[in-house]
């Protein structure tokens, strides 16, 4: 049915690594910024971060470059060659097979060399820098009613030179092509030094050295080339040398692509532009399970869909699990679906060719959208699955390995039945998904590489798939490159000819192997340098009790399988990680580069004093700690709770900085400053005492000390005559009661209003948030403890909670479930009972009609904490219900609680606000409103834009009738 060589266990002979090289990474640096680099980087900490990509692999490097422009990259790679280094060329680092990591220099691209140089509308191409993101190119094209083809998965954050090192697809390339499809020129820098314009016909007449010798590497090898490769659209496996044919023009551009870095060093790219369809429709069709829908695809393909997707029952169920029933629209009956776009130059056109595919099908149901909000939602069931598909099935982190095999589509259907029961007959499970019309299959896998046996399961795995996929004539990589984790099964796919070829082609271009050594040719062992088995377990002595990670913070960190969503700008959509990366575009500041960090700490071979480590330290000191990783990361990384438990360990009886006494105490402050709260606002309003109070605090001397309020919320309420109703406790929090007591005021109205008797706990409580978020945690668990019990006879008798401050709903919600324990009978109570103000009226009060907002031009801000955990949902269909016009801003607003206000942390504060908030907050007209239930977030208002933020509750009383005295 196709080929199969059985044959040696590595391609293009064994592995070589390459020369000594300088082994001191401060002798390294030396010698890289003698030669000419300028920003060369060999701490620990950020050698940590670049130790891995989005794959199995850890490869720490021995230093990191960030190169501004094509000379200094040719010095670097100069300096590498005279040294023996090798070299290791990085975009977003996204790379899902070991691509992107290396034991020498790793030279990021993505910091400094990201331009699109020029986009010329009438040519429909652009030029670009290696670093140059995807997202950045469409903008630029979208003006002249242009794309780039291409649009993998990770198009918001991926590079074009990452895409050109992988030759990336994505679900479009049905109707684009690959990556390969659409390069014209590439201007790279050969591993010989030699600097080549590679194109089509390139070579002829230029005296290039090695333009010459390839050509007689091709003219070698014409039988194996024209027999072995090209056979299908997505034979992404080894070299590419059907490129290079004479009656292909010797395309050295197309055969460079998908080399992943270990031929050339890409210092711009010509690529090809193509317009955007006019109109499409959705067809979305229903089958008994996914094998069945993929036998259907041959009969499909003719009527040329721009996108042919295949999905399953194990994706949607994820995606409903994991996001909410709601996440998962009506869909066709079925077990197994595919999803056609159709284009067309108007909707019309597009809904006929629909119609035309479905005459065709043998679906059992089917439907077409040409709605975009409805086809879009349909769409995002397979674009978040694909990132959830990081938990398998089973539960167990799901890893990369087997993550893009590909067969001619005509055999997708017998092969998806022969791979589910070879993951079946080894126990494993998986959640597959694919680029059906392109007869590629993408699939995350259980392997217990965690358990003792792990690597032997990953290997016989990876050994039988490969022979299993060859047998259909497939390519073991589809999209996403061979890299460290199928390299060494590429003699089970090609003949002893064809891997001699490739070796060849590498030794005309880098024959020192110092290009991405261990990557298809003379590959690493697929089972060496594996990160997972390389991290102990770490479960003694932990605050949280990680109860979704079997308790292990070992566990936990892993979570990060970096795919770099943190990298991402998704606050256009809602989307809040990660505001410090936003702010600094350093990967030290991302979701994912701590994560790293965290797990080169339990490892312990490279960050080698524990909690206490300076790296470690260095890493989590931006970080907001606002939570949004943990519901916009698709693993699920919470690094809010990470920091909080370093910085427990860390301090833990030891002195503490000083924003942690203060700060971290705020509560206790506050209440002090209650006894006289007039004597201690003048007091701070002299400047001498002010500027004692931060120095001793530690807070930035720009940062404005807020105002204490002259009657704290629970004395008003002491003196209000309560409404009779339904009971409710209203949970009163420091901010609300010392702050922002108005807030408080509001909601009682709101509240009553709604028909509830409104009540306070007893004695004032506090759910330990701002001893949380210093690492506080033993005594954070006190006096949460103490807030529990106090609400333990309301809840017992059935009286749902109601919190005003997001950050508190989210402690009482979640926090307090990870510090007492998902088994503890009150802190599981109370997380059921508690409510925000629009999830109470939803849910309680659902025949309540909130007064009409009609009119009421806002924007929100919505608190980070109540979007991760709680969801922004009910307020919005309140306001919406109401009459409103809100627009949610994404991202944080940059105060984050105790964040913005430390020393250090300020222009980094205001940076994080300008990068969506502060924009919203200028383009509001004069007479608009804006909204914030955190008082972190009103703070930051108040002080950076000079407007006076609402709290919802504020909002509804100040449109309800007054009441008569």
């Amino acid at each position: 049915m196709g080929r199969t060589h059985p044959g040696r266990a590595s391609s293009g002979g064994a592995h070589r690594p390459a020369g000594p090289g300088p082994a001191d990474p401060a002798v390294l640096a030396a010698g890289l910024r003698r030669a000419g680099a300028a920003e060369v980087d060999v701490s620990t900490r950020r050698r940590a971060e670049y130790s891995t990509d989005a794959s199995l692999y850890r490869v720490v490097p021995a230093a990191v470059v960030f190169p501004r422009h094509p000379e200094e990259v040719a010095a670097v790679l100069s300096f590498c060659r005279e040294a023996g280094v090798p070299l290791t060329a990085r975009g977003a680092g996204t790379s899902v097979a070991g691509n992107a990591v290396g034991t020498g220099v790793v030279l990021d691209f993505s910091r400094h060399m990201g331009r699109v140089r020029s986009v010329d509308p009438d040519a429909r191409t652009a030029v670009v820098e290696p670093g140059a993101l995807l997202s950045a190119l469409q903008r630029a094209a979208a003006p002249h009613g242009l794309r780039f083809g291409p649009d993998p998965s990770t198009r918001n954050r991926c590079t074009l030179g990452g895409m050109i090192g992988n030759n990336a697809c994505g679900p479009r390339a049905l109707a684009h092509g690959r990556t390969a499809d659409n390069v014209e020129r590439l201007t790279v820098l050969a591993g010989t030094g030699e600097l080549l314009t590679a194109r089509r016909g390139a070579g002829h007449g230029t005296g290039s050295p090695a333009l010459t010798a390839l050509r007689q590497v091709v003219r070698d090898n014409l039988e194996v080339v024209r027999t072995e490769l090209g056979t299908f659209a997505r034979q992404a496996s080894g070299y590419s040398l059907e490129h290079l044919l004479p009656e292909r023009g010797f395309d050295t551009a197309r055969m460079l692509v998908g080399t992943e870095g270990t031929c050339a060093v890409t210092l711009d790219a010509t690529v090809r532009l193509t317009g955007s369809p006019a109109a499409t429709a959705l067809a979305v069709l229903g089958y008994p399970d996914m094998a069945t829908a993929a036998d259907d695809v041959p009969a499909l393909l003719p009527h040329r869909p721009v996108a042919l997707e295949g999905i399953d029952a194990r994706i949607v169920r994820v995606v409903r699990d994991r996001r909410g029933p709601g996440s998962v629209p009506p869909m066709p009956a079925g077990g197994g679906w595919l999803f056609a776009e159709l284009a067309g130059d108007t909707t019309a056109q597009a809904r006929a060719a629909a119609a035309g595919l479905l005459a065709d099908a043998s679906a059992v149901d089917s439907t077409v959208v040409t709605d975009p909000a409805r086809a879009a939602a349909l769409w995002r069931i397979r674009e978040d699955g694909a990132g959830l598909a990081g938990r398998a099935p089973s539960g167990a982190p799901a890893h990369s390995g087997w993550e893009d095999a590909a067969v001619p589509p005509g055999h997708l259907g017998a092969y998806l039945r022969d791979f589910d029961a070879l993951m079946a007959e080894r126990g494993l499970t998986g959640v597959p998904y694919g680029h059906f019309g392109d007869g590629c299959l993408h699939v995350r896998i259980d392997f217990p590489l965690d358990h003792p046996g792990g690597t032997g399961v990953l290997r016989s795995f990876l050994t039988d798939a490969a022979r299993l996929v060859a047998s259909y004539g497939g390519s073991l990589s589809g999209e996403h490159g061979d890299g460290r984790a199928r390299g060494e099964l590429l003699p089970l796919m090609y003949s002893e000819r064809a891997l001699a070829a490739f070796a060849a082609v590498k030794d005309v271009f880098d024959p020192d192997d110092l290009l991405n050594p261990g990557v298809l040719v003379h590959p690493r062992p697929l089972d060496a340098d594996l990160r997972v088995p390389a991290a102990p377990p770490l479960r003694r002595g932990l605050a949280f009790s990680y109860s979704g990670d079997g308790g292990d913070f070992s566990t936990a960190v892993h979570r990060c399988t970096g795919v770099g969503k943190c990298r991402a700008d998704t606050t256009a959509a809602g989307g809040v990680m990660c505001p410090s990366y936003l702010a600094t575009g350093d990967e030290k500041d991302s979701t994912r580069g701590r994560a790293r960090v965290l797990q080169e700490m339990v490892n312990g071979s490279l960050v080698t004093d524990g909690w206490r480590s300076r790296e470690v330290l260095d890493v989590l000191d931006l970080c907001l700690a606002c939570k949004g990783c943990s519901s916009d990361c698709p693993a699920g990384v919470d690094m809010a709770l990470y920091k909080a438990e370093v910085l427990h360990h860390a301090y833990r009886r030891r002195p503490r900085p000083l924003s942690h006494y203060s700060l971290g105490a705020l509560p206790r402050w506050a209440r002090a400053a209650a006894l006289a709260p007039g004597a201690v606002n003048r007091l701070l309003a002299l400047r001498p005492a002010a500027s004692l109070v931060r120095l001793l605090g530690g807070i930035d001397r720009r940062r404005e000390l807020p105002r204490f309020a002259p009657r704290t919320f629970r004395r008003w309420f002491a003196d209000h005559d309560p409404a009779p109703g339904t009971p409710v406790l209203l949970w009163v929090d420091t901010f609300t009661d010392h702050f922002a007591p108005e807030a408080g005021v509001a909601a009682v109205r709101v509240l009553e209003d709604a028909g509830f008797e409104v009540r306070v706990t007893d004695r004032p409580v506090c759910c330990g948030l701002t001893r949380i978020s210093t690492g506080q945690l033993d005594a954070a668990r006190r006096v949460l403890r103490r807030g529990l019990d106090a609400l333990a006879p309301h809840v017992g008798a059935g009286v749902p909670v109601v919190a005003l401050e997001p950050s508190c709903a989210a402690v009482l919600r979640s926090d307090a479930l990870e510090l007492l324990g998902p088994d503890d009978p009150a802190a599981s109570r109370v997380a059921e009972a508690t409510h925000t103000l629009a999830e109470l009226l939803a849910r309680h009060r659902p025949q309540w009609s909130p007064p009409p907002l009609d009119g009421v031009e806002a924007v929100a801000q919505p608190h980070c904490h109540h979007r991760a955990v709680m969801g922004w949902q009910a307020d919005e269909r309140l306001l919406r219900e109401a009459g409103a016009t809100v627009r949610a801003v994404g991202g944080c607003c940059g105060l984050a609680g105790n964040f913005g206000a430390e020393r250090g942390h300020h222009d980094v504060s205001v940076a994080v606000a300008e990068t969506a908030l502060l924009p919203a907050v200028r383009g509001l007209a004069g007479g608009g409103t804006v909204l914030a239930d955190g008082f972190s977030c009103r703070t930051q208002l108040d002080q950076l834009a000079g407007r006076r933020a609402l709290h919802l509750a504020q909002l509804l009383a100040s449109r309800l009738p007054r009441r008569e005295p």
